[in-house]
């Protein structure tokens, strides 16, 4: 498969490459590890789908046109810095020191492009490399919370719901 196509799987597929990474990340871990750390794994496996979502924001650019209002000034330059949002989310993710913030600022970046998705239902998308079907996007809008929440557990900003 193309490194492109496999881009283009990544981006539509975000939800599960990100959980399939988390169960590597925490399989590995189990191995190598004393003991395995739930939120570290999950860390692993975003910042794995971030960079290939970012990628795929870098390198198709014209994909993401279409998801952005008229009113958004410069497209191209948000969907450039949407992709270096995502690299820069992924690393901040891996390092001890800027995970907490990473965890945060990636929740408030979910929460940011959520009423692009909820337009991306509404009005139905048609863009190459991407679903033509309009229940893609209904359905996808409940995963949208789960990512926050993924966000900000992995970044060790809760622990709910599995804290004591």
């Amino acid at each position: 498969m193309p490194a492109s196509s496999f881009c283009r799987v990544a981006a539509v597929l975000f939800f599960v490459l990100v959980g399939l990474a988390s169960g590597l990340a925490y399989l590995v871990q189990t191995l190598v590890l004393p003991a395995a750390d739930v939120p570290l794994a999950m860390a692993w496996g975003l910042a794995f789908g971030l960079v290939f979502a970012a990628v795929d924001h870098l390198r198709t650019p014209e994909r993401y046109r279409a998801m952005l209002p008229d009113l958004v000034p410069w497209p191209d330059f948000v969907i450039a810095f949407t992709g270096l949002c995502e690299i820069a989310g992924a690393v901040g993710l891996l390092l001890p020191p800027t995970r907490l913030l990473a965890g945060w600022m990636l929740a408030l970046y979910f929460a940011c492009v959520f009423p692009a998705n909820i337009r991306n239902a509404v009005a139905g998308l048609a863009v190459d490399g991407l679903p033509g079907a309009r229940l893609y996007y209904w359905v996808r809008l409940p995963f949208q919370p789960l990512i926050i929440w993924w966000s900000l557990f992995a970044g060790g900003a809760t622990g709910w719901p599995f804290a004591a």
